[in-house]
C-alpha cells in the first residue's frame, strides 16, 4: 500500500470518526441513519417536503359559490334576527298619544290606509311597525271598521289587538219610560251618532223604554227593530204570568192600561196600588177618569199641553178621553216599560177606587169618593181665594 492511500485512509477514518456520537455526550440534531450515509450523501442537502396542494374538489366553482351562499344566509339571518328583535321592542313600545281618542276608521280602507289614518291622528308614529306587526301577527283580513277608543300611549300592539278584536266604541241610546212614539223617533232623529230616515211612526205602546247599546253608523231603523222585538218579548213573558182574574183579555189591552200607569206615577213604590185603582174601575164599569188620556187625545202623542187641563177640555170628546169614554181607551196613550207592564198584569189586592197627588210625587189613595174629597180639600185648599175643581180619579186641578 502506498504512502497516499495510507493518507487517505486515515483522512477517511477520522472522518467518519469524527462523524459519530460521543457515547453520554449530547445528541446531535441529525438522526442516526445520517451517520450511516456515505460521505458524498452526507455532503448534500437535506429535502424538505413540499406543501400539499388543495384538492381540485375544494376549489370546484360550485363549491365556492355554495360557500358564498351560506355565508349570505348567515349574514342575512343575523339581520333578520336583529330587525325582529327591534321590532319587536317597538310594537310593544308606549304609543304617542298624551290623551286618550276616539278615532273613526271608515269601511274599505286597506291595511296601509289604516296605518296612514292612525298615525295622523297621532294614534302611532311608525306605520311600517304598525304594518309589519299585521302581517307577521297574519291579522291582515281581521282589520275591522268602526270607532274606536285608544288609551293614552297606547302601544302599536294594542292598537292592533283593539282593531283586530272588533272592539268598537260602545254608544247608548235611552229611552225613559212614558214617552210617545212620536217622541221617541224626534229623540232618534236628534241622535248625530245613528244614520238613515226612519220610514214611518211606529204604532203606539209597541217600542219597550230601556237603555240600547250601538255602535256609530248604526240606523234608526235598526234601533226602533230592536225595541219592537225587545217589547214583544216582554210583553210575552208578562202576559204569561198576569193575574188570572184580571179585567183584561188580550196583552195590547194589557199594554194600553200600563200606559196609564205609566203616565199616571214615576214611583216604583205605587205602580201597582195606581194600577189596582184602574182595575177596581173596569171591574165596577166606572169610567177611568184619567188626566193623561185627555191630554193624549188632545196631542196625538206629540208632547205635553204644557199647562192645566181646561174644563171645557174635561168634556171634550176624543177617542182617549176616558171621562168620555167607558172602559179602556183605543190603544196605548204612551210607551211603558216592563215595571208598568208588571203592575198592570199583578196589581196590588185593593178596593181603593181614588188617588190624588200629595205634592211630593206620590198619591194618597181612597176607597170612597168622600174620603177622596177630604183628601183632595185637605191637600190643595183653596189657592188664592179661588176654590179648585179636580177630577174624580186622581184628584188633579182642573180650570
Amino acid at each position: 500500500m502506498g504512502q497516499g492511500d495510507c493518507v487517505g485512509a486515515e483522512v477517511g477514518a477520522a472522518q467518519v470518526k469524527a462523524n459519530q456520537p460521543m457515547i453520554g455526550g449530547s445528541g446531535s440534531p441529525h438522526t442516526r441513519s445520517s451517520f450511516l450515509q456515505s460521505p458524498r450523501a452526507a455532503l448534500e442537502p437535506e429535502r424538505v417536503p413540499l406543501p400539499s396542494r388543495y384538492s381540485r374538489r375544494v376549489r370546484h366553482p360550485m363549491v365556492v359559490i355554495g360557500n358564498a351562499i351560506f355565508t349570505a344566509l348567515v349574514v342575512i339571518s343575523v339581520a333578520v334576527g336583529a330587525g325582529l328583535f327591534i321590532g319587536a321592542q317597538l310594537f310593544e313600545a308606549p304609543g304617542p298619544l298624551a290623551e286618550d281618542k276616539l278615532v273613526n276608521i271608515p269601511r274599505g280602507l286597506g291595511i296601509r290606509d289604516i296605518a296612514d289614518l292612525l298615525q295622523r291622528e297621532g294614534v302611532i308614529d311608525q306605520p311600517y311597525v304598525f304594518m309589519g306587526g299585521v302581517i307577521a301577527l297574519k291579522a291582515r283580513g281581521e282589520l275591522k271598521y268602526g270607532e274606536y277608543q285608544f288609551n293614552k300611549q297606547a302601544s302599536v300592539a294594542d292598537v292592533v289587538d283593539t282593531i283586530t278584536e272588533g272592539k268598537v266604541v260602545q254608544h247608548a241610546f235611552t229611552v225613559p219610560e212614558g214617552l210617545t212614539s212620536e217622541q221617541i223617533v224626534a229623540r232618534l232623529l236628534e241622535n248625530e251618532d245613528l244614520t238613515g230616515q226612519i220610514k214611518e211612526i211606529p204604532r203606539e205602546g209597541t217600542l219597550l223604554p230601556d237603555t240600547y247599546k250601538f255602535t256609530r253608523g248604526m240606523t234608526r231603523e235598526q234601533i226602533i227593530q230592536r225595541m219592537q222585538l225587545a217589547h214583544r218579548r216582554v210583553l210575552k213573558e208578562v202576559w204569561e204570568h198576569r193575574m188570572p182574574d184580571l179585567p183584561v183579555k188580550t196583552p195590547d189591552q194589557l199594554v194600553t192600561l200600563a200606559s196609564i200607569v205609566e203616565k199616571e206615577t214615576s214611583r216604583p213604590d205605587e205602580r201597582t196600588r195606581v194600577a189596582a185603582v184602574f182595575v177596581n174601575r173596569l171591574r165596577g164599569r166606572m169610567r177611568l177618569q184619567s188626566d193623561p188620556t185627555i191630554i193624549y187625545g188632545l196631542t196625538g202623542g206629540k208632547g205635553s199641553l204644557g199647562r192645566p187641563i181646561l174644563r171645557s177640555e174635561i168634556e171634550q170628546p176624543t177617542p182617549y178621553n176616558t171621562y168620555v169614554v167607558d172602559g179602556l181607551p183605543p190603544g196605548p196613550i204612551a210607551n211603558p216599560g216592563r215595571a208598568s207592564l208588571e203592575a198592570a198584569a199583578n196589581p196590588a189586592r185593593t178596593k181603593e177606587l181614588y188617588f190624588v197627588a200629595d205634592g211630593t210625587g206620590g198619591h194618597i189613595f181612597s176607597d170612597n169618593y168622600a174620603e177622596h174629597q177630604k183628601n183632595v180639600v185637605r191637600l190643595r185648599g183653596i189657592e188664592h181665594g179661588a176654590p179648585t175643581s179636580v177630577s174624580p180619579a186622581t184628584g188633579s186641578p182642573k180650570q
